[in-house]
């Protein structure tokens, strides 16, 4: 038989769909941005723990879809109005984030570690006197304490507003990230550490003498918008130590900005203890975190 004619027909190459690039996905984010999609996917798995209504299970996919927007947007077409946004949105999601564990409410309050931090108190307020350290001077130390509490939630977009002034605002994630992994790292804690405030459980220690304006102030914004879900660890005093480590790590050429926002945290967690606020294991446990994630960011950050 003809050679020509034995040979069988060609087969029709198969058709295969080229494979999805979504290594695009795994770069498009932040490091900070990383740190604010874990947590409310953490809060996400939470909210079914805690039997949360799904109506609310879905702000917490707001976020992430939110910061996957921007990401996917930046990434693809980068335009000023998105970098700039990207650079503001983590910051504030924060407030949102504290709001949010009102929802992990438990009706069982730790009270043998309440007395226990409550000893822990005494000892500092009265064996070692700092309340009479602190009210040594009438109103004067008192005020600046509870003022320092006060301007706690302008620490955050003073601190990006300082990097934008120094023209450092490419460095504005490498100040977010150990920002955001302290602070939220003490809010994913809090559900799990069901406590009180001191002045609820225990209002007649230790309260302050002088009820400043300042502090009238303070018990009116927390009236407000506290939660309920626990006070250790402190997020505001993890937040204020966070913010001061991050920027003297970002901008060491301009260190009296770092440096004012660690006298900052400083009175901060003063003013938590001494104001009754919160108990002293709730400040020192939020300056702990706060090393650890600076430590952390340094480990997987060497820019």
């Amino acid at each position: 038989m003809n050679e020509k004619w034995s040979a069988a027909p060609p087969r029709p190459a198969s058709v295969v769909a080229a494979p999805v690039d979504w290594t695009w996905m795994a770069g498009q984010f932040r490091a900070s941005e990383w740190v604010v999609l874990l947590y409310f996917s953490y809060t996400a798995i939470l909210a079914a723990s805690f039997s949360v209504p799904p109506g609310r299970r879905l702000v917490s996919a707001a976020a992430p879809v939110l910061l996957f927007a921007l990401g996917a947007a930046g990434s693809r077409n980068p335009k000023r109005w998105t970098s700039i946004a990207r650079d503001w949105l983590p910051a504030a999601l924060v407030l949102g984030a504290y709001w949010q564990l009102n929802w992990f409410q438990s009706p069982h309050r730790m009270v043998g570690l309440e007395n226990l931090f409550l000893r822990f108190d005494e000892t500092i307020l009265t064996r070692m006197r700092l309340h009479q350290a602190i009210e040594s001077m009438g109103p004067v130390i008192p005020t600046l304490l509870e003022a320092a509490y006060t301007l706690l939630y302008a620490i955050p977009p003073l601190s990006i507003a300082a990097l934008y002034v120094y023209g450092r605002r490419s460095r504005v994630d490498r100040f977010l990230f150990p920002f955001l992994l302290g602070t939220l790292c003490a809010y994913a804690l809090l559900p799990h550490f069901p406590t009180a405030s001191p002045r609820f459980e225990f209002p007649a220690l230790d309260l302050p003498s002088y009820a400043t304006s300042w502090r009238r102030l303070n018990e009116w914004i927390l009236g407000k918008g506290d939660i309920d879900t626990g006070v250790f660890p402190r997020g505001h005093v993890t937040a204020a130590f966070s913010a001061a480590f991050a920027m003297m790590r970002t901008l060491p050429e301009k260190p009296l900005v770092g440096r004012v926002l660690l006298v900052m945290a400083v009175l901060i967690a003063t003013a938590t203890v001494y104001g009754r606020y919160h108990y002293a294991a709730d400040a020192i446990s939020g300056l702990g975190i706060s090393i650890l994630a600076l430590g952390f960011s340094m480990m997987v950050r060497r820019d």
